[in-house]
């Protein structure tokens, strides 16, 4: 698998990385054994990049992590690790704490979960309202000298809080959510990025799911799933999102590919198209999922295909926010650049 270097500092990445979340319930119920020997199938795919949060499932995610990578060889993989998000007993999130001193406890706990001596990037999940940036990533810096991280990484923030953490320490990448029918970075955040030479490791590349072409109206009501709870999986808003993909099935039927295929590739060309290398991360949780993932490495979208997709995925084409309203007020990445 090809290689991207992450902006102009961060390490160099496998094309695509895998985002383990779904692997710890998330996304309803997930299969242990299954889930461990998907992570082996990305390694022998050629995937070098494992992401992950200390939250997921509160640290389940990276114990599990730790089991599936025992036996791998350190250097032959980067793990992403994001940090700063609370939880109650109940699973509830309660906020933000990216203070130094709380980040050292994060970090400390991370370690030893993952059963390792250092994270290659390491980044608050959002921005914490109550602490200035530029204080988080100094405190970042001081573990970077100690040896305990490796690179920086910044997650779902504007163009001006990119800014001011970057000329505290150099930014490695954003993690952000980028799809088809996700294109907020466009605006201005894509550009502040290859401005600072900072790299984008895109997330939700099939929308979570409601885009790769396997999604309908009954799934997910098996288990707990988040995704129930999001307004572009309910009522009107699914129906409007589900007819979009129809779209996306006929224009990939035509390439030769499958939707989710189709959808990831697209993402990957937009940092073809830009001059800036973007990392789509793939959330499978099944060997079958993986497998489907990896051939849109093998997907080539020609002019005509990316107008097609133009046409039937304009901005702003989705019906509902991406998530709740309460959550949205809070998203740094959803707030206009300065003038």
């Amino acid at each position: 698998m090809e290689q991207h270097k992450l902006g102009s500092t961060g390490p160099s990445v496998s094309a695509l990385g895998l985002g383990c979340m779904a692997m710890s319930d998330a996304y309803g119920p997930a299969d242990r054994g299954e889930s461990i020997a998907t992570v082996h199938a990305a390694l022998d795919a050629g995937i070098t990049l494992i992401d992950t949060g200390d939250f997921y499932a509160m640290g389940h995610n990276e114990m599990l992590i730790r089991d599936a990578l025992k036996e791998v060889a350190r250097d032959r993989v980067q793990i992403s690790v994001k940090f700063g998000a609370l939880r109650g007993p109940a699973g509830e999130f309660t906020g933000m704490d990216c203070r130094p001193a709380a980040t050292r406890n994060f970090l400390a706990y991370s370690l030893q979960r993952l059963g390792t001596d250092y994270i290659d990037i390491y980044r608050p999940a959002r921005l914490d309202p109550n602490v200035p940036i530029e204080e988080t990533i100094g405190g970042l810096a001081d573990l970077v000298k100690a040896g305990y991280i490796r690179h920086i990484g910044l997650s779902e923030v504007g163009s001006d809080t990119i800014r001011r953490a970057h000329a505290v320490h150099p930014i490695a990448d954003l993690q952000i959510e980028y799809s088809l029918i996700e294109r907020g970075i466009e605006r201005d955040i894509l550009k502040t990025c290859r401005e600072l030479g900072i790299g984008i490791t895109a997330y939700g590349v099939l929308a979570r799911g409601l885009i790769s072409g396997h999604w309908s109206k009954d799934s997910g009501r098996a288990g707990k799933d988040y995704r129930l709870m999001t307004p572009r999986f309910q009522g009107a808003n699914l129906d409007a999102n589900l007819a979009l993909v129809e779209s996306l099935r006929a224009i990939a039927g035509e390439i030769g590919a499958t939707p989710a295929q189709v959808a990831i590739a697209w993402v990957a060309a937009q940092g073809q198209e830009r001059g800036q290398e973007i990392v789509p991360l793939v959330g499978a949780k099944t060997r079958t999922r993986l497998i489907e993932a990896l051939g849109a490495t093998r997907v080539t979208l020609t002019p005509a295909h990316l107008a097609a997709l133009a046409k039937a995925f304009p901005p702003d084409v989705a019906s509902g926010t991406r998530y709740t309203a309460e959550q949205m007020a809070h998203l740094d990445s959803e707030k206009p650049a300065a003038a």
